[in-house]
């Protein structure tokens, strides 16, 4: 009941669900750009993570795949996501994006905990300026 709003926060506007590790290893190996957001019930996921998510998929760049895994709920596709984010410790809220199922650019829970929604897009859309 808690998790299903946060959860389609991001699948409302078009992140795919990865709820298994296979489907997470699917999506982070495949050609191309793809988004993979560590979604969680904390307060800084709600204040800035998801909300900073939804305006940086509105840049003219962004990944070709949007994905999300919810820590604390989907726990084995979490701990697949997170093995691809070496060196990364676990995080979350996180936000990492792939190209060509190489990790490109991660954003971690300090760098999002006391940052505005606006700071994370900003930092996203460099991120998909580059890559993308």
């Amino acid at each position: 009941m808690i998790v299903k709003p946060m959860k389609s926060e991001l699948i409302s506007v078009g992140f795919e669900d990865l709820t298994s590790p296979e489907a997470v290893d699917g999506a982070v190996n495949s050609k191309g750009t793809v988004l993979v957001v560590v979604n969680s019930v904390c307060g800084c996921a709600a204040g800035a993570a998801r909300p900073g998510i939804r305006l940086a998929i509105q840049h003219s760049k962004k990944p070709g795949r949007l994905t999300t895994v919810f820590a604390g709920f989907d726990t084995e596709a979490t701990a697949q996501a997170r093995k691809h984010f070496a060196p990364y410790p676990a995080s979350s809220p996180s936000i990492a994006l792939f190209k060509d199922g190489q990790l490109v650019h991660f954003i971690e829970r300090h760098h999002i905990e006391g940052r505005s929604a606006q700071m994370i897009a900003d930092n996203l859309k460099l991120a998909f300026d580059e890559f993308c």
